[in-house]
């Protein structure tokens, strides 16, 4: 049997509390992991692991990560019991031959299982995170993301994990919808990756004056350059959930397929 190509996506996870809500998003991320097969497993580009180097998890049981303060009792007493992949893990360092360190300190984190926990609730999908190295560059990472490109043809799922716009020190917990510059970023963004300028999406300061304010970090940014970089020149690209809330947070979510 032939192996589908798996896709490669990014989703902007938002609040932890999606995890254990309803709402547009959910529903977002629900319907499109119907759009494709179900994958062997799944590599994660997680917002939330920043190491020094890039390291990669590759434990048979890694550990669920509650790495969010004040937030529901309801929020922590949530279990996504998903495997690890230590095959997985081995590959990404022997194979691909990336420059990656075996690091089990973290596990899978917020950034994974409240987007997981909906898309594939029965957690029968084996997940390993690879952090995101606060040393490497935009171009970095993004070539990062051509190298691992080749798993998608051997039944992984590669799944970005942050927000285009995520500026916390500017969070209007009231507002509906985004301020001008929020707006502006992402659809900077959004244009150029419709129309295949990746580049324009690495080098993001050309989006100008609204790049100052999108992020504070680029941590949440990055994963999206992971899924830039694994999109081959056949995918289609289906952007959805495309919205900001709160001032300063972008939903916008990404399938290259």
């Amino acid at each position: 049997m032939i192996q589908k190509r798996m896709p490669a996506l990014f989703v902007g996870h938002g609040s932890p509390m999606n995890a254990i809500e309803e709402n547009q998003f959910v529903k977002g991320w629900k319907e499109i992991s119907k759009q494709f097969e179900q994958p062997k497993a799944i590599l994660v580009i997680s917002a939330h692991w920043v190491t020094k180097g890039t390291c990669i998890n590759n434990e048979i049981h890694p550990k669920q990560i509650y790495d969010m303060f004040g937030f529901p009792y309801e929020l922590y007493q949530l279990v996504y019991d998903c495997k690890g992949s230590p095959e997985l893990a081995m590959h990404v360092i022997n194979d691909i031959k990336l420059d990656i360190k075996v690091d089990n300190s973290w596990g899978i984190d917020h950034g994974t299982w409240s987007v997981l926990c909906k898309m594939y609730p029965e957690a029968n999908i084996p997940a390993v995170q690879i952090s995101i190295d606060r040393n490497l560059s935009a171009q970095g990472h993004y070539e990062l993301g051509q190298k691992l490109s080749v798993l998608r043809d051997e039944g992984i799922l590669i799944l970005g994990s942050g927000n285009v716009v995520h500026n916390l020190s500017r969070i209007n917990w009231d507002m509906d919808g985004g301020y001008p510059w929020a707006i502006d970023f992402d659809q900077y963004v959004l244009n150029h990756i419709k129309n295949r300028n990746f580049e324009n999406v690495v080098e993001y300061k050309r989006a100008g004056k609204s790049s100052d304010f999108a992020f504070y970090t680029t941590e949440h940014f990055y994963p999206l350059l992971y899924v830039l970089g694994a999109t081959q020149k056949e995918d289609s690209i289906q952007i959805f959930n495309q919205t900001c809330l709160m001032g300063s947070m972008s939903m916008t979510c990404y399938l290259m397929n």
